[in-house]
């Protein structure tokens, strides 16, 4: 029904995707997202079990209001340009918005993110016969459950209500069962969080969610304080945005008065 199925498709540095899974109780996994070359390059160095080419690319990359203005030929593009860079590291493309809507549609825009050089592919909610249809083209899939970016409303913490909860649960369980290699639990009640990692088998790779999620992900323009203004729930370890700011200033005064400069 979805053509010739391919074989599984190894990652081509790091973990496969079922070594991934196996990781599950043993260690926590650490995951980033890139967008370009430079950035791909250094995280491959990093000791990172993932690297993430994450439709966030819209918001802190392109400057859009949301991500569903992310296309699928921008993640191909993203994603060649970090594939350029990881030779170490298992590599994930997000699948944008709009384009899984139906399985055979899913697995179409699937093949051409590992196409442009992903290992893996991710998608939002509880969508099992697209997963299915993915997998049994040979292609990994990541689930993510709670807050989902490409359809939500409104941006809060989900499962604060016993029935937001139990929907959670069930949507991880949902894609656990359909054959994910993890789960990402964005935006979700730490206990809640807690609970679903306890209730599937496959690594849950939490965002905002407290820590008793298997694994944690953020976005590294936020890690490395890229913009002025990072989420709350994040800590940045540099201050990307100043450095540039002090450079270019730099740069400005030596072409304006380089004797200056030299004394």
């Amino acid at each position: 029904m979805y053509g010739v199925p391919n074989p599984l498709i190894p990652a081509r540095g790091g973990l496969t995707a079922p070594e991934l899974r196996a990781t599950k109780g043993r260690r926590r996994l650490a995951m980033l997202t890139a967008y370009d070359y430079p950035t791909a390059l250094a995280l491959d160095g990093c000791e990172l079990d993932l690297i993430l080419v994450g439709d966030s690319l819209g918001e802190v990359e392109l400057g859009f209001t949301t991500t569903r203005e992310v296309n699928l030929a921008m993640i191909c593009h993203h994603v060649r340009a970090v594939r350029n860079g990881v030779t170490r590291t298992h590599l994930v493309g997000d699948l944008p918005a709009d384009t899984y809507r139906t399985p055979a549609e899913a697995v179409e825009t699937a093949r051409a993110i590992i196409a442009a050089g992903a290992d893996s592919v991710k998608l939002e909610g509880a969508l099992v016969p697209q997963v299915e249809a993915i997998i049994a083209d040979g292609i990994p899939v990541m689930g993510h459950v709670g807050l989902l970016p490409q359809t939500h409303t409104e941006r809060r913490r989900r499962g604060k209500t016993q029935e937001e909860a139990d929907q959670i649960l069930a949507d991880a369980r949902a894609l656990d069962a359909a054959g994910c290699y993890a789960v990402v639990i964005e935006a979700v009640d730490p206990e809640v969080a807690a609970r679903v990692t306890a209730a599937v088998s496959a690594p849950t790779i939490g965002i905002a969610a407290g820590i008793g999620t298997d694994g944690q992900v953020l976005v590294s323009t936020d890690l490395i304080g890229q913009l002025p203004e990072p989420p709350r729930f994040v800590t940045p370890k540099a201050n990307v945005f100043q450095t540039v700011i002090d450079a270019g200033r730099a740069f400005a005064r030596e072409v304006r008065d380089p004797a200056e400069v030299a004394a």
